[in-house]
């Protein structure tokens, strides 16, 4: 990763076909509340990959020290689930932030019926990734299938730390994050552990019963029916205890509910007779007895 980092304001607005030094902007490919993602064309390697820069009109000096924040963050996470940086710097006075371009996102995945197998595969991913930040004392705050994004073979990787915070004792925020995918005291402005498992809890309830859970996040929650026919009953437990809006209620963190998620993740295998092998990239971030 390349990092060329200084205070200049940011006035340019990116433009289909232009050329911001190497990288040629091709299309825009997602849209937030301060940044825009680009998928560009790198004319020296080329390949494609994905071009983040903020708005213009959003451009402060907080603006770019959260982004220079979110830079630092990444280079310290190596995990092959969680997307790399492979640039980030000031090219003709934009400040950009470049990474692998992904085939689509886990929402755009989510358009389409998944079979179990898939969905084990989907859920061990986003448990390894979300893990291994735990590991690192790094909550991500906003996790959500359009943060997942798939490469070639369906490999996961969870991306956009741009709001993540370093666990301390007492963590505030400002209730940021996406709304559905929030827990509740996150929006409250108190996000923890705790807030990322109930996130993923809500993204492998989706993929197995094709709804939402909404608030205030009664159970059984709305497909709860075809939950039941799809995985075993330690499974479902496995996601009550996810989604619980009480945080106390919930896995502490990813690294128990991963753990929890290795045994319960085996009665489903059997019960569709499906192999039993060892998902991909997982590693071992202290395992509950």
């Amino acid at each position: 990763m390349t990092l060329h980092l200084r205070g200049d304001r940011v006035i340019a607005t990116l433009k289909c076909r232009q050329l911001l030094g190497k990288y040629r902007i091709e299309r825009k490919v997602a849209e937030g509340g301060f940044a825009a993602v680009y998928q560009a064309f790198d004319t020296i390697e080329g390949i494609r990959v994905a071009l983040k820069a903020p708005h213009p009109g959003y451009v402060t000096d907080q603006t770019l020290s959260d982004f220079r924040r979110e830079v630092r963050m990444l280079s310290r996470l190596e995990n092959p689930h969680i997307l790399n940086i492979k640039d980030a710097s000031f090219i003709e006075d934009q400040f950009v932030i470049v990474y692998p371009l992904g085939e689509r996102t886990l929402a755009e995945r989510l358009r389409s019926r998944m079979s179990i197998a898939t969905i084990l595969d989907m859920t061990a991913q986003m448990l390894e990734a979300t893990a291994y930040a735990h590991s690192q004392k790094i909550i991500h705050c906003d996790i959500k299938p359009e943060n997942m994004l798939l490469f070639p073979g369906n490999f996961l990787k969870l991306a956009d730390f741009g709001i993540a915070k370093i666990a301390q004792k007492t963590v505030r925020g400002a209730g940021t994050g996406t709304v559905g995918y929030m827990a509740p005291e996150q929006a409250m402005g108190k996000p923890s552990f705790r807030s990322d498992v109930f996130s993923l809890g809500l993204i492998i309830y989706r993929m197995i019963s094709g709804q939402w859970p909404e608030y205030p996040y009664d159970w059984p929650a709305p497909g709860i029916g075809r939950v039941r026919k799809r995985v075993t009953s330690g499974f479902v437990e496995f996601l009550e205890r996810s989604i619980d809006p009480r945080p106390r209620g919930r896995f502490r963190d990813a690294i128990h509910m991963q753990n929890v998620f290795r045994k319960v993740r085996l009665g489903v295998l059997r019960k569709h007779n499906l192999p039993v092998t060892t998902p991909r990239g997982w590693s071992s971030f202290g395992r509950v007895a």
